[in-house]
């Protein structure tokens, strides 16, 4: 996604737009194009070069976020590279690695908001909603809690470990620590599998039991256990005995 030719004004050519941001016409660099067309106006490497403020010695900002596109595959590949990934590309640095992924989270953290304000968190549809903007560019399993008060609305959302999802790196006490700091009625969990399959392990199913049966003990149920995929999801609650064998 690199925006179209009909968000240039007429006669911007590439070849103009690789010149130096300084040396442009007022009118065709990104900072005045935004404050006089708005964001909406601009194309996908302009409005990263405003992130990047800067280009380097014989490359334009413009030049550098085209570099960066595709370095890592458009939007999306960016979105799921690491400040160390962004930083190594020359010309970038650390700085500007930090603001890019600033203005990355932002952007997904306000579809979150949207999300959560739009529907109740009460079936694992509306989890895989709120979730799969940012837990897709996961390139390793990240667990998350989700805090719910009495009808169901989301009090936090909590990333809690990174890695496979396993009983000695998903901690019972830190889950439902959450949940009692919080007030909180009930628990959903969540967690991705970066290979797309959402199928749950044999691992996810005994993390899942244990929180559970700590839900239990707490009176503070777990509703769900939720494997987000590649735009489809498993939900645990729905497809195992694990609730059901628990009430017994």
């Amino acid at each position: 996604m690199t925006g179209s030719a009909s968000s240039m004004p007429a006669g911007l050519t590439m070849e103009r737009a690789s010149r130096r941001i300084q040396e442009m016409d007022a009118q065709e660099r990104p900072r005045e194009r935004l404050e006089t067309y708005g964001p909406h106006d601009l194309a996908l490497r302009e409005l990263l070069a405003i992130q990047l403020r800067t280009g380097l010695k014989g490359r334009s900002a413009l030049e550098l976020a085209e570099d960066l596109l595709q370095q890592f595959g458009g939007i999306k590949g960016l979105a799921g590279a690491s400040v160390a990934e962004m930083e190594a590309i020359h010309g970038v640095g650390k700085s500007k690695a930090v603001q890019i992924a600033a203005g990355i989270e932002l952007g997904k953290r306000l579809y979150e908001a949207h999300a959560s304000s739009a529907q109740l968190i009460n079936n694992p549809q509306g989890v895989y909603d709120l979730l799969w903007t940012t837990m897709r560019d996961e390139r390793q399993e990240v667990f998350v809690a989700l805090a719910l008060d009495t009808k169901n609305q989301l009090i936090r959302r909590q990333a809690l470990t990174r890695g496979t999802v396993n009983a000695s790196l998903v901690d019972a006490r830190e889950v439902f620590h959450l949940a009692v700091s919080l007030k909180a009625s009930s628990l959903i969990v969540a967690h991705n599998h970066p290979s797309g399959d959402p199928a749950p392990s044999k691992a996810d199913l005994d993390v899942t039991r244990r929180l559970v049966q700590a839900g239990q003990i707490l009176d503070i149920p777990l509703n769900d256990h939720v494997v987000i995929g590649h735009n489809r999801y498993t939900s645990l609650r729905a497809t195992t005995d694990i609730w059901a064998n628990a009430r017994g």
